[in-house]
């Protein structure tokens, strides 16, 4: 009897505040992926079946449609709790620094890979509540310990900012190459 207590504990649904937007997302989410498996896949006539290159993908999409249907069938069955909005906007702020990071992207090419990483630095101590004096000196240090990493040491090919192109040719050529 106790074996099929365990297994009843096992299997018992708890549901998360958020559980039921999380479920209609990964649901629909996994319908329009399945729905695009026609476009983006190739079937070729003659190849067996486990060889085709659509069908792979197509196992793993349907397997996802069908479980993400379940958990919305068992986030619906399921006691409702409180807290649900919360929880959505724990979410979305997480997706701020998903902002920030596009933002650092979009400047590097306008500002340079220095000064970019310098300001977002910077500005991400001051986001995070930090304003000692002694912690922007670090953080500072840290993005240009970053940047002669991956520039100098690395030699990772970044593009050179449009502000470069403002400066001498001799201080231009140093920036480009190792900043």
């Amino acid at each position: 009897m106790s074996h099929v207590k365990t297994l009843q504990s096992l299997f018992k649904r708890y549901r998360r505040p958020g559980d039921i937007v999380f479920a209609w997302f990964a649901l629909i989410a996994s319908i329009l992926l399945l729905s695009q498996i026609g476009d983006q896949t190739a079937w070729r006539n003659g190849g067996p079946l486990f060889a085709q290159p659509r069908f792979w993908p197509a196992v793993s999409l349907g397997g996802m449609t069908i479980f993400a249907a379940l958990h919305l069938l068992g986030a619906a069955l399921s006691k409702r709790l409180h807290g649900r909005w919360q929880e959505i906007r724990r979410w979305a702020a997480s997706l701020e620094y998903a902002a920030w990071f596009i933002a650092y992207a979009a400047a590097v090419p306008l500002a340079g890979y220095l000064p970019a990483t310098l300001i977002a630095a910077l500005l991400l101590t001051l986001r995070a509540g930090y304003r000692s004096p002694k912690v922007f000196l670090a953080a500072g240090a840290t993005a240009l310990v970053i940047v002669l990493l991956f520039k100098t040491l690395l030699k990772v090919n970044l593009p050179g900012g449009a502000v470069y192109d403002l400066l001498p040719d001799g201080l231009r050529q140093i920036m480009l190459t190792y900043f």
